[in-house]
């Protein structure tokens, strides 16, 4: 096996991180506590919201946020209704609208953005569609301010998947703060680490209490005595365990709480890393007719480098992956390529357009390879050297 000399992704931490775990084993409090409600609230307060709700990944990010919706009585989503997602993007951005009985409703994105794009999210809008979650795909922002545009129009409600952009902006203004709720994930490979574990982000006061609630069981134990989902009794013996909405169990441990204040210090490094490594990738592969690369309207945090093959690569992934792996560059599929053609489609509530011409592009002749918040000139270089090799 070739040693990877240009990996997907390494690790963010130093000598703080592990010193915040033995902070932890030394008070000998491991499950969700002070150091995850101090997180929440550090991490709420950088990102520009009123709320964060910590659980133990992005998945469950997902899942937390569009329970929460659906049990909040101030937004018309219920059993049957429709949400539009984009057709290239992660499992986990889909199972949860089918698991609370809405319908997946598929649109096609731009295969320039990788995002969904709006003008289909449109034309896709029907009599059943309350919702739209809108995934910003490997760092790169989706159009949301016309997507929520649509949905004010529409009176649809947004939701962000931004499992794969935290430090991502329009404007100045976060992604994940432009809908109604919005996802990070702090999985090893992603901007920050927290080993496992996800956020959610909300204005909305409902949706806050639904999703510390829905975290932990569904029940009243952690919320305030004056709260918006269930009176609570006053007898603490018994609101310790009362149950108010069908939650599940998906709360962080305190080590991975510990952790992520110490990363959240490091956002602005590494994102910046991180930009500054987009701009040689982009002046490196800008003159390569047979690769097109992202194409980025906003801030973006740039997660990965996609790689779409065309002219003399078209139809070649499979050589070039192979090219790479032999050279230590580590690469993948964007994201999960075209949902729509895995398997698990038949187990799903779905409305698939006849044709999905960019996802399928994406998904025949897509990948991408790693990006970091180091500098790595060296990688990108031997990325373009076995590019240049296979053409």
């Amino acid at each position: 096996m070739t040693t990877a000399r240009y990996p997907l992704a390494t690790s963010t931490w130093d000598d703080a991180e592990y010193a915040a775990l033995q902070r932890v084993i030394d008070t000998g409090r491991f499950t969700m506590g002070p150091e995850v409600r101090k997180f929440e609230e550090e991490f709420a307060a950088f990102f520009g919201s009123r709320h964060a709700v910590m659980v133990n990944s992005g998945s469950s990010a997902n899942l937390i946020a569009i329970a929460a919706a659906v049990a909040n009585p101030d937004v018309d989503l219920n059993p049957g209704d429709e949400v539009i997602v984009p057709a290239v993007s992660w499992a986990t951005t889909y199972y949860p609208i089918h698991q609370l009985g809405l319908v997946l409703r598929f649109v096609d994105i731009d295969v320039d953005t990788l995002n969904m794009n709006p003008k289909l999210v449109v034309d896709a809008i029907g009599p059943r569609t309350k919702a739209i979650f809108a995934v910003s795909l490997l760092g790169n922002p989706a159009d949301l301010m016309t997507l929520a545009g649509i949905c004010a129009e529409h009176g649809l409600t947004l939701i962000e998947d931004n499992c794969e952009s935290l430090g991502s902006s329009i404007d100045s203004k976060f992604t994940g703060t432009f809908g109604l709720a919005g996802t990070f994930s702090s999985f090893f490979s992603h901007h920050i680490s927290t080993m496992e574990g996800g956020l959610i982000l909300t204005d909305d006061d409902y949706m806050y209490q639904a999703m510390v609630s829905l975290r932990a069981h569904g029940w009243t134990r952690d919320l305030p005595q004056d709260n918006l989902i269930c009176p609570k009794t006053g007898v603490d013996f018994d609101d310790q365990f009362r149950f108010a909405l069908p939650g599940y169990n998906v709360r962080p441990l305190e080590m991975s709480g510990a952790l992520g204040r110490e990363q959240l210090k490091k956002v602005p490094s590494l994102v910046a890393g991180r930009q500054a490594n987009a701009i040689l990738f982009a002046e490196r592969f800008a003159p390569v007719e047979d690769v097109r690369i992202q194409s980025v309207a906003a801030s973006s945090s740039w997660f990965g480098f996609s790689l779409v093959l065309e002219g003399r690569l078209e139809g070649r992934r499979a050589q070039v992956v192979s090219a790479l792996a032999e050279a230590g560059i580590e690469s993948r599929p964007i994201v999960a390529g075209n949902f729509t053609k895995n398997p698990v489609m038949s187990k799903l509530r779905t409305v698939v357009p006849t044709d999905l011409p960019a996802a399928d592009k994406i998904h025949a002749d897509g990948l991408f390879v790693g990006n970091h918040h180091y500098p790595i000139p060296a990688e990108l270089d031997l990325l373009l050297e076995v590019i240049e090799c296979v053409v």
